[in-house]
């Protein structure tokens, strides 16, 4: 059990329409809320099952009826001085998992939730499904500065971290001579409080710091060591306490600190594991909020000492949310703890671990702690889950290229019955599996096919998608290569072709690929991939790379322009060019960009772009670049992406699985994106995206709001020409393109 006092998310008031307490029941996803009147005092509570028991009795009523009208008004509460150990039997009764405490004259001022899962610090839930809480632990690392604490806390913010904590003594109060006199006592204590006496900030210094903090957007904890540091924080506001591993058998301090109404992070260093279970039983006496953390507290720790392992059975012990606070060196091991997991993490942080100081020598530095934070995030992406398996987008660009695939052994014609002799097992995997073969093996085919042609998914089914005479409002293409548009082109006239160059493609004369010209329009598309694993970067800071990739534009540019003779249609053709800007180990800062941007517009203004229209690709922030993932920096975000269209006049082809990807990445509602990129749209790529990476995604199959986006476009970009850029679509004779235009049809 907890008891929450931070009631924002958990109270409407009464007057208020029950839409808002529904939106509040979503966001704070208790499944509850509870309504008060304009003074605070509690007036009843209104959960999901309460509204739909209301909404059953009353069909036709408004949304705007208030919260007070549907709300059940005899709840059950319980007085704000009641012992959690006489609230606990409350629970279960009648499924109630929440109830609220309230003072003497009916205000809601708190309520114990049925739950030991989430911490809440500040604005942070700390528990499953939630990131690490990590901890910038700078303690007494000031030396004894406010300057210098308040550099920390910037420099913990730059960090990544999530919170930064401090420490705070009453010497008088601590030690048994007062005032930190150290006369007579060991050496080891007199050192330590010798550091204490010279060192230590007061309370009203701190203060300053946490203002700071607070300021920059940063979590602030602190550990007290005595009780007048505990009131002196809770007076300040402090959102979470920090006890010390070595107060952990301190009950005094604990009862002290854990009737204060705030969550308790607790360290479990120097302590045996009956002490722990101890201390965790008077803490539930408390109803407070706790976490514990497994600690070895030698400084610094070895590393055969530090038995991440025992973070299993502290959880065991707690029953509740575990973390890791280390004084090993290095970084490493509190990632490995967050795989074993912990869902709170501290380290201690300095500038220099040469200052005086014991702490300071089992510190990370700025860049270190930034390391471990950038590392703790990859390692909580990489956890996952224990759900089925799927092959992800970088698998399926290598399992075609690397598996293998069912092939015709000979010549086979339309009506011929499949039998085993008539397939072959071959590389590349673009079409069926070979453990597809017991199903393919009986089937009477639908179409020729060459010794050495694939088996497709649609060779196992009785109907498949089919190339048609399809219908939009605006101009409509089909991706193609040279050597399969003709047959993507049999059964349907689209507006014009896309040529998805391969770096052979351009050494080829188009006047063995094409026997008369067209009548229908083209655009071109870079290849994606030149010899010697080059890929084109317009914005390289390397000369050489900068020189050849302007160089390779251009010949696609000048075979763009040859094209136009086979298509009388088109006078001046698009060629979509992915202009680079990536990078294989993260994501730059920001503030890199604007040089970049610049650096793509000097190789702009070098090329003969005559008779040819460039636009702009827009990128993902994962790209899939030669079967691996790599970073994006340019053309992700469209507030610098329209930027760099406006300045530079260079229409742009808004993929949209690419900026839908970009969205889900930076946290900004695809929306957003479409009101900026739309109207400097000359193309468009349609498809599918899921998650941060997933792109290529068949129509309808993805994240991506169709009807949505389809009104948004008819609005922003009327006329604007498009493809179907679906992954693999010109597979199986096209289905996957056909299927895409079949369901885009209903939209444009």
């Amino acid at each position: 059990m907890i008891i929450e006092r931070n009631l924002a998310p958990y109270i409407v008031f009464a007057q208020d329409p029950v839409l808002v307490g529904l939106q509040k029941i979503s966001a704070n996803r208790e499944r509850i809320v509870f309504c008060v009147d304009e003074h605070g005092i509690l007036r009843g509570s209104l959960s999901d099952g309460d509204f739909r028991r209301w909404i059953i009795a009353n069909p036709t009523s408004s949304l705007e009826i208030s919260s007070g009208e549907v709300a059940n008004a005899t709840v059950r509460s319980a007085a704000a001085s009641t012992n959690p150990a006489e609230l606990a039997p409350l629970f279960g009764r009648g499924g109630i998992s929440h109830i609220p405490l309230v003072d003497d004259r009916g205000h809601l001022v708190g309520i114990a939730i049925d739950r030991d899962d989430v911490l809440r610090i500040s604005d942070r839930e700390i528990g499953e499904g939630h990131p690490a809480f990590v901890i910038a632990e700078v303690g007494n690392n000031h030396n004894g500065s406010i300057d210098l604490a308040k550099h920390l806390v910037d420099l913990a913010v730059e960090a990544g971290a999530d919170a930064v904590k401090f420490q705070l003594r009453d010497l008088e109060a601590l030690y048994r001579q007062g005032g930190g006199a150290s006369g007579g006592e060991d050496l080891g204590v007199q050192y330590t409080l010798d550091l204490l006496a010279k060192y230590s900030l007061p309370a009203e210094s701190l203060f300053r710091v946490f203002d700071h903090a607070r300021e920059r957007g940063i979590a602030v904890m602190c550990t007290p060591w005595d009780a007048p540091s505990v009131q002196a924080l809770v007076d300040y506001g402090i959102p979470a306490l920090k006890i010390a591993s070595a107060d952990l058998t301190n009950h005094e301090l604990l009862r002290d600190a854990g009737s204060r109404q705030v969550p308790l992070v607790l360290s479990t260093g120097m302590s045996r594991e009956e002490e722990i279970l101890e201390t965790t039983a008077l803490l539930r006496t408390l109803g407070t909020g706790f976490a514990l953390l497994h600690c070895q507290s030698t400084y610094p720790a070895p590393f055969k000492d530090v038995n991440l392992a025992y973070l299993e059975r502290l959880a065991e012990i707690g029953d509740c949310i575990v973390g890791y606070s280390g004084h090993e060196r290095g970084w490493h091991v509190p990632v490995a703890a967050v795989a074993r997991g912990a869902r709170i993490i501290e380290k201690h942080f300095t500038v220099d671990r040469t200052m005086e100081g014991n702490d300071h020598t089992v510190s990370l530095l700025p860049g270190e702690f930034a390391t471990m934070v950038q590392q703790i995030r990859e390692v909580e992406s990489a956890m996952g889950d224990a759900s089925p398996r799927v092959v992800s987008t970088g698998e399926q660009m290598n399992r075609v290229n690397l598996a293998k695939s069912l092939v015709a052994a000979r010549p086979l014609a339309v009506g011929e019955v499949i039998h085993e002799a008539d397939v072959a097992v071959k590389s590349p995997g673009r079409g069926l599996q070979p453990n597809a073969l017991s199903q393919l093996l009986g089937r009477t085919l639908r179409r020729d096919l060459a010794a050495g042609d694939f088996f497709f998914a649609g060779d196992l089914t009785d109907t498949v998608s089919v190339g048609r005479q399809f219908e939009f409002r605006r101009p409509w293409g089909l991706p193609v290569r040279y050597h399969d548009f003709a047959a993507l082109i049999a059964d349907c006239t689209p507006d014009f072709l896309e040529f998805h160059f391969s770096y052979k493609d351009l050494e080829l004369d188009p006047a063995t690929v094409f026997d008369r010209p067209l009548d229908m329009g083209f655009t071109t598309h870079l290849p994606d991939l030149f010899p010697g694993d080059f890929l084109v970067d317009l914005a390289s800071r390397d000369d050489e790379v900068w020189e050849r990739s302007i160089a390779e534009v251009q010949r696609t540019i000048d075979v763009t322009r040859s094209l136009k003779q086979w298509f009388p249609r088109e006078t001046e053709p698009i060629m979509v060019v992915t202009m680079g800007g990536f990078t294989k180990d993260r994501h730059l800062d920001p503030a890199e960009r604007p040089a970049m941007y610049a650096r793509v517009a000097d190789a702009l203004a070098r090329l003969d772009t005559t008779g040819v229209r460039i636009a702009a690709q827009t990128l993902p922030p994962h790209p899939w670049l030669m079967g691996g993932q790599a970073f994006h920096n340019l053309f992700v975000d469209p507030r610098d992406t329209a930027e760099f269209a406006l300045t530079t006049g260079t229409g742009l082809c808004f993929d949209v699985s690419h900026s839908k990807l970009a969205a889900n990445f930076l946290g900004i509602a695809f929306s957003e994106v479409v009101a900026a990129l739309a109207p400097l749209t000359t193309h468009l790529h349609l498809v599918d995206a899921t998650g941060i990476d997933g792109e290529g995604v068949q129509v309808g199959e993805g994240e991506v709001d169709w009807p949505q986006l389809a009104a948004a476009l008819d609005e922003l970009a009327p006329g604007v020409s498009f493809i179907p850029e679906i992954w693999q679509g010109h597979v199986d004779s096209g289905a996957g393109f056909w299927t895409a235009l079949d369901r885009l049809e209903q939209w444009l």
